[in-house]
């Protein structure tokens, strides 16, 4: 087939992974994705694994989706893959022989064996095995307090629904017992479609596709190798977690099919904000306020991080408005260490400063020479 197709053009919905109907605009794909690109990057999830592989995910859809001809490529295969290749999927002229002879696929020439490994066997003799599915994905939230998200903690989580049967162990067997080979597809999950010329591999309707079947069902889940339950176990949340960070806690997600492992559980994370800390990917911030003869003759001031105190020398002549980095006193990182605090400091202006505060900066006024001098103006 054409180089540009590629085998996850048949598996991945592009239009569900950018969030956009199938009609969408340009305009709307190209804003959908910048949208997502820009929450799921890298560089605003440092050490987020799950965050770089929904970034990949969102640029693969967009190099497709953001591509004209590449779009028209991908909607023309997808339809093909819906329709089972059948109702006009091939062009004319474009019937395929035996494997290694070329054939039109809407337009794309290609060679029938291509076509047979994208599918994964969907004509006949070239098929895998297919094994059990994955049960579905959950996805759960909780709220943690800022200082738990820097020291790390344990929350209780609690999901019902379908889980894994106890009994068969998610086998759908009753014990004692194991599932068969399904005799009429041979363990391969699908069964061969004469149609015409072509010949088609679709699910085995005895087992469903699993490529085995149940005699002797569980007497707890009657072979479905589920049971509706209320399962209650604990995650761990590493420190330093983000706000609106998804950890994924593998197997634990609704049980699938009998003979299925059961999906992952995504665990959203909502941390609540600090009174004084603000927050920049590893870095804390953290506005200090410092009086007019501070900040003109300097002074060592004591601010507070994670850990307790420490000083922070603020040189004479600093302006309002600078920002000073105390290394290693910001979140705790992934791979170890930390971010830095980012300390901003910011004059106070008394607002109704008292008699004596009055004289003395009368004083100072009438010594002080006009900063505006060099504007050109009269002070």
């Amino acid at each position: 087939m054409n180089g540009d197709v590629r085998r996850e053009w048949f598996e991945k919905d592009y239009y569900q992974v950018l969030g956009v109907p199938k009609n969408a605009s340009a305009a709307d794909i190209k804003k959908a994705y910048r949208k997502l690109a820009q929450k799921h990057h890298p560089d605003a999830n440092p050490g987020n694994k799950d965050a770089e592989e929904q970034f990949k995910e969102v640029s693969s859809a967009y190099d497709v989706l953001g591509d004209e001809e590449k779009r028209k490529q991908y909607d023309q295969v997808r339809e093909m893959a819906a329709s089972g290749f059948g109702g006009g999927g091939f062009a004319p002229g474009g019937w395929p022989g035996s494997a290694g002879q070329r054939v039109t696929v809407e337009g794309f020439p290609g060679d029938i064996g291509d076509i047979g490994d994208l599918f994964g066997g969907l004509f006949g003799g070239g098929g895998r095995r297919r094994g059990p599915s994955k049960g579905p994905d959950l996805e759960t939230q909780v709220r943690i307090s800022f200082e738990d998200a820097m020291s790390g903690t344990t929350v209780p989580i609690q999901i019902k629904g379908p889980a894994t049967c106890e009994t068969c162990h998610g086998s759908g067997a009753a014990p004692g017992t194991s599932p068969v080979t399904c005799p009429q597809c041979g363990g391969s999950g699908t069964v061969a479609m004469n149609q015409g010329p072509f010949s088609f591999s679709r699910p085995c309707p005895r087992c469903g596709g699993s490529g085995h079947v149940v005699e002797t069902p569980c007497p707890t889940c009657h072979g479905t190798g589920s049971v509706r339950r209320t399962r209650k176990f604990s995650v761990k949340i590493p420190a330093g977690v983000r706000d609106g960070a998804r950890i994924r806690v593998a197997g634990r997600g609704e049980q699938g099919p009998a003979g299925a492992r059961p999906g992952d559980l995504f665990v959203l994370v909502h941390v609540a904000p600090h009174k004084l800390f603000g927050r920049k990917g590893s870095d804390l911030t953290l506005d200090v306020p410092l009086t007019y003869s501070e900040a003109v003759l300097g002074a060592n001031v004591k601010v507070p991080t994670l850990n307790g105190p420490v000083t922070l020398k603020v040189p004479s002549g600093t302006q309002s408005g600078k920002t000073f980095r105390i290394r290693g006193k910001g979140a705790p990182k992934q791979r170890g260490g930390s971010g830095d605090l980012l300390v901003t400091v910011n004059v106070n202006v008394p607002s109704k400063p008292n008699k004596q505060e009055r004289e003395l900066l009368e004083q100072l006024q009438q010594s002080e020479g006009s900063p505006r001098r060099n504007l050109g103006v009269e002070s």
